[in-house]
């Protein structure tokens, strides 16, 4: 649901502050105290974003996340992961969970609010329910559906996302470091030359549709999606001259 932010935190207090807050902000507001409670909700509605705790009575949030980006209906919601946790390597496996940002116990309405506000603006293209086609290729947002050239074409979840935040921006260079921001979130800790892995399997699954041309290598600075696919002139015949009828002329023009 629009503007909806499912709160799934056990500690009731806790809960009830997250809730009190998000309302005051304009954001309507679902509660779940365990994960066995927030499919319950999900599988009602589906929420505009997810303030997830790490611990939970019944099941890891962190299992929950995993979960909800393996299913297509739920893949490209929001996740937001609330935890005491706050080392290196909690964060990389919370981020690696699926986690778009990582938020540390104690912390403010203020802060939370403005990683709200910045993980909705980024992730806001890829959740416009609006069909997207760009020659001949259809991207249908709600039924999760790519067709090319009348066929239909599978993509992983990082794929779809890549694919859906290209076609929402064509005609733009981005470097990797911008695409990491863009698709996985400005928190993720990953090498930058992740991206071309994803780039090659994206090209890959386009290849079959002819639309692997689309997605442009802009060399030194990083990748474009054009809005139109690249004509192809053939290359120009030139005559040749048998070397029996140029040379007598060659020799004469020198001397």
């Amino acid at each position: 649901m629009e503007n909806t932010i499912l709160v799934v935190e056990d500690d009731p207090e806790l809960q009830e502050v997250l809730a009190l807050n998000l309302q005051n902000a304009g954001y309507q507001v679902a509660r779940a105290g365990t994960v066995r409670q927030a499919e319950a909700v999900v599988n009602t509605m589906l929420p505009h974003m997810l303030l997830l705790d790490w611990m939970l009575p019944d099941t890891p949030g962190l299992s929950f996340a995993r979960k909800l980006r393996a299913e297509n209906r739920t893949m490209a919601v929001p996740i937001i992961l609330l935890t005491g946790r706050g080392c290196e390597s909690d964060r990389i496996t919370g981020l690696e969970a699926g986690a778009d940002d990582y938020l540390i116990k104690p912390f403010s309405p203020r802060e939370l609010l403005a990683r709200i506000k910045a993980v909705m603006r980024r992730c806001a293209p890829q959740h416009a329910d609006v069909v997207v086609e760009i020659a001949g290729l259809r991207l249908d947002p709600a039924s999760r559906r790519i067709v090319g050239n009348g066929r239909d074409i599978d993509l992983g979840a990082l794929e779809f996302r890549m694919l859906r935040f290209f076609m929402t921006h064509p005609g733009r260079v981005y470097s990797r470091a911008q695409l990491l921001d863009e698709i996985w979130g400005n928190n993720v800790y990953v090498e930058e030359r992740t991206v071309d892995v994803h780039i090659r399997r994206l090209r890959q699954a386009l290849e079959p549709t002819g639309h692997k041309d689309l997605l442009e290598t802009v060399r030194g600075v990083g990748y474009c999606f054009r809005r139109d696919l690249p004509v192809l002139v053939p290359p120009r015949m030139s005559s040749v001259l048998r070397p029996a009828q140029c040379l007598p002329d060659f020799v004469r023009a020198a001397a």
